[in-house]
């Protein structure tokens, strides 16, 4: 009984452990070389042709990462930075 409950236990907390690397956001969008990436104020400007008001943009793995807000609500916006195709999006 103790050895299910310690099993169990330790399911729980490997959970913890790996959920923070996945909370950070989709990461994967190019293999290009970052010498060859299209500059991150072009990804801004799709993210805001689309209607988002940009709040800022960073880097996240190899993806442009885009802050943007939409009829109130919060977005992240990855988008490759070898041909800026939106790879993903999430509402916060």
């Amino acid at each position: 009984m103790r050895l299910t409950t310690a099993a169990a236990i330790g399911a729980i907390l490997a959970g913890f452990a790996i959920s923070p690397a996945l909370a950070d956001g989709y990461k994967d969008c190019t293999k290009l070389d970052k010498a060859q990436w299209k500059p991150a104020a072009e990804a801004e400007a799709k993210a805001k042709a689309l209607g988002y008001e940009v709040r800022r943009s960073k880097i996240e793995g190899s993806c442009y990462e885009v802050y943007g807000v939409k009829e109130g609500k919060l977005y992240e916006l990855f988008y490759s930075p070898e041909d800026l195709s939106l790879k993903h999006t999430v509402a916060k």
